[in-house]
């Protein structure tokens, strides 16, 4: 059997208000998708650590792990992506984009104005409720 590679991830739902922060991936297959923030975690880093260190490297902003929402599995062509998911908000910072192709604030009625990665749909879902 044919075993993909497994990426293992972690994301951050930046809410403020009524409304989430979303980012628009500025490279690799998925270009011009929409996602949530966030990145592979390093050895020894918990993924509330991970969640702050990719915050802070993609958008030079400060943010605060408030709680895990949900883990994501979901299998793409040529990967498996385990996805840990958390609700943020910003402790400092502009949301400085360094990596990102564009990024902007949703309130519930507007998520499905964007095309979001495969991925990230279950997770609209379960953070309706919270707009």
């Amino acid at each position: 059997m044919d075993r993909k590679k497994t990426i293992e991830v972690v994301a951050a739902v930046i809410k403020s208000g009524h409304r989430i922060f979303a980012t628009q991936r500025g490279y690799g297959d998925f270009k011009d998708y929409w996602e949530f923030p966030g990145g592979k975690m390093e050895a020894g880093e918990s993924p509330e650590e991970a969640l702050v260190r990719e915050i802070r490297e993609e958008l030079a902003t400060e943010i605060s792990v408030d709680r895990y929402l949900c883990t994501v599995d979901y299998d793409y062509p040529s990967f498996h992506l385990t996805m840990h998911c958390y609700m943020c908000h910003i402790v400092s910072g502009d949301l400085e984009l360094r990596e990102h192709e564009a990024a902007k604030w949703l309130s519930k009625h507007h998520l499905g104005e964007v095309e979001w990665l495969p991925a990230d749909f279950g997770v609209l879902d379960l953070i309706k409720n919270e707009l």
